[in-house]
This record gives C-alpha cells, structure tokens and sequence, in this order.
C-alpha cells in the first residue's frame, strides 16, 4: 500500500512537473511574441517619424532655394544687393535661427531649387545628404545619373561619395555612344548583358596597394578579398563572391582561377583572372579554357553561360583585339589601376563624345 502511494506521488509530482514546464514554456513563446510585436511596431514608427523629418528638411531647404533665387530675380535694387545677399543671410539667419544656415549651405539651398524647379521631381528616398554631394556635379546628366543610381541601388551617403570620386559615370558613360549617355542619365546603370557590368578602368583604390611599388598577383588578391565590400560597390549591382583560388581538375592537372563571383541579375557565373602587369594573349586563352571548363562542369542547366574577366594593369588593345578574335565565350579583357582617376581627364573625353566642346 505505502509503495503504491509512493508511486503515485511521483507519477503526479512528473505530471506537475510537466505542467509547469509546459505552461511556462506557452507564457514564453507568448512573451517573446509580445516583445517582436512591440519591437516591430516601434522599428516602424521611428522609420515613419525619419521618413517625415526628411521630407520635410527637404521641402524647407527647396523652399528656401526658392525664396532666394525669387528675391534675387526681383529688380536692379535686389540685384546688387544680392551680390552680398548669402553673405548677410547667412550672419541674420545663424542669428535668430542657430546653426544649419552657412554660406555654404544657402548656396547649395540655391541650387537645389535651380536644379529641381519642380518640388515633385525631388526624390524622398534620398536625403539631404545625398543631395549635398550631388549637388556638387556641374552636369545635369551626372546629376540625374548619381540620384537614380542612389535610389536605384540603396547608396548610403558614404558609397556615393567613393563612386563619384571614382568617376563612375563618367567611366560608364565613356563605355558607350551619345544616346548611351542619355538613357544612363535618365535610367540609371542597367545590367541587360554581360557588357554592362564591364568598367574600364576598374579602380581599385581601396586596396591601399602603392601605385609604384612592385606587388605580387596574390597580394593584389588577398587585399580584394580583405575588401570585398568596396570590391563588390565597385563591381556593381548583382554580385555575389564565391571563393577565391577556385580549383578545376582537367585532366591530371589542376588550375586555379583567381576570384569567382555568381551575377543575381545575369544568372551566370563570373571568373576573373588578375594580372599585375600587361594583359598576354596567353592569357586569353586560359580563360576561355576555364570558361569552357565551367560551361560544361559546373554551369546548372537555368544558368546563362558563364562570363570571364581578365583583369590586367596594362593592356595593348590590337593584340586583345585579335587575341578575342573567334572565341564565342563571353570573354573580356579591362584595366585596373590602383588610384583614384583625374576626373579633368574623363570629363574632357565625355565632352568630345557628347560634342560639348567649345
């Protein structure tokens, strides 16, 4: 009889046991359910409450440009007083209003206005910030480029800084003809086929390699990998790094492609080879062997045919021009340089191909 009651004690005290960790386990999935649900609400209202700062910094510095310009264009008398206009509005505002009204910053109030005359063609997406560095263009088509390229690929204030003193549209828009200029303006960089997402130069500043100083290709690509980050802003949109130093087996030999990328948008694989000094014609064919390598071994059937860089210092364009002759792969060849380009240089080129020279 006491062994029976013994044994029923601890069939309920385990029942109860049971219980206990049951319900409290309920209570907790029921808390923590508590805990997202206000996160979420609070993660939302603090984006809507930016959201509405920044639009509404906007509209005052547009309006303020605005005014300006209004008053500037309103008679003679205004007219010579404008000389020291941002001068003196600067000291006045800063006065009754505190900080956030340098002559710096009506000035580019100013051309806010100037470059956007219709409030509904300035982006909410972007910031002031964003503005403040485009504003620093003097084209309207680099302009356009830079705001839609923001907008079309996320830029933080910080990337679109690195791309622009990069030259990108300028690289970009010396890759094509004058329509090209125009659409890359108005739309933006668009990757439709394996030749968008070529720039040539590449600039590989980041890498914090000396320009003069000789460097091994491993160096070179150990610092790409050190960083990919700014690697993948400068390859653009739709990368995804797969491995460096990709080994292939054909035959009893083994090769070893420097870096492996994966493009989202083209759906293909894209291998590029670095070379430190003059791009070979012998290089072009270890590509297309490493291209025809994946095309058959490792290309799943809804992937596109792979895509092959070579990625040399120096190149000699009639060689690589008879070198590519024939091959059908997707094969290009593109030159890095370890230094932010002049952007005199770029412009003067871009002017020529637009006819904007005087």
């Amino acid at each position: 009889m006491y062994r029976k009651s013994k044994k029923r004690f601890l069939e309920l005290k385990i029942m109860s046991k049971d219980l206990i960790v049951q319900k409290t386990t309920i209570i907790g999935e029921d808390y923590n359910t508590l805990i997202d649900n206000i996160s979420t609400l609070w993660v939302k209202a603090k984006e809507k409450a930016v959201n509405a700062v920044n639009t509404e910094l906007l509209e005052a510095n547009w309006q303020t440009g605005k005014y300006i310009v209004e008053f500037e264009q309103g008679g003679k008398v205004r007219a010579e007083y404008g000389k020291q206009l941002l001068v003196n509005l600067a000291k006045d505002l800063t006065l009754k209003n505190g900080r956030g009204f340098s002559r710096s910053n009506l000035l580019y109030m100013r051309k806010f206005y100037l470059s956007f005359p219709k409030s509904e063609t300035v982006s909410h997406i972007l910031t002031w910030s964003h503005y403040f560095e485009i504003l620093k263009c003097d084209d309207p088509l680099e302009m356009q480029f830079y705001m839609k390229q923001c907008i079309n690929e996320g830029w933080k204030v910080r990337e679109l800084k690195r791309q622009m003193k990069s030259c990108l549209f300028q690289r970009l828009a010396l890759s094509t003809d004058k329509e090209g200029v125009l659409a890359l303006a108005n739309e933006g960089h668009q990757v439709m086929k394996p030749q968008d997402i070529i720039r040539d130069p590449f600039v590989l500043e980041f890498t914090g390699l000396p320009q003069k100083k000789r460097y091994k290709e491993s160096e070179l690509e150990v610092a790409l990998k050190a960083n990919m980050e700014h690697f993948l802003l400068e390859l653009g949109r739709g990368f995804a790094f797969i491995g460096r130093q990709y080994q292939m087996q054909i035959g009893s030999r083994i090769f070893k492609v420097d870096m492996v990328f994966y493009h989202c948008i083209l759906k293909c694989y894209v291998l590029i080879d670095l070379k430190r000094a003059e791009i070979k014609h012998s290089d072009i064919g270890q590509m297309n062997l490493y291209l025809n390598y994946f095309q058959t071994e490792v290309c799943q059937p809804d992937d596109n045919p792979p895509i092959g860089i070579v990625l040399g210092a120096r190149k000699d364009e009639l060689l690589m021009e008879y070198a590519l002759q024939g091959i059908t792969n997707q094969l290009f060849v593109a030159k890095y340089q370890l230094y932010l380009p002049k952007r005199e240089e770029l412009q003067a080129q871009l002017d020529a191909l637009l006819g904007n020279e005087e």
